[in-house]
């Protein structure tokens, strides 16, 4: 994010420099250089977690396992619903009586 923001900045012809950094100035060759240095390890460190998470999905899934919450929905509370939804009641209306 702060790796786009920068670089948006250079294309408009803006420099950094940091203050609590001193080696991060982009209005001097060698500043520009780390600054893309730094870039390129954080764009792999970005694809590298996307590559492995990617990867750690389809190897649960391929064993069967779907990640996230479970479903609080049994079989009676989905049977509950399309009959609700069927006779137009809504949860609330359920509620008060």
């Amino acid at each position: 994010m702060a790796i786009q923001t920068i670089s948006e900045l250079h294309n408009r012809g803006m420099n950094i420099k940091s203050l609590t950094e001193a080696d991060i100035d982009t209005t001097s060759p060698m500043g520009r250089a780390l600054f893309g240095i730094v870039a390129v390890f954080a764009q792999l460190r970005v694809d590298t977690i996307r590559e492995n998470t990617v990867r750690g999905l389809a190897h649960a899934r391929s064993e069967g396992r779907v990640g996230g919450r479970p479903s609080v929905m049994t079989v009676d509370r989905i049977a509950t619903a399309r009959k609700m939804r069927s006779e137009n009641q809504s949860y609330r209306a359920s509620q008060t009586c």
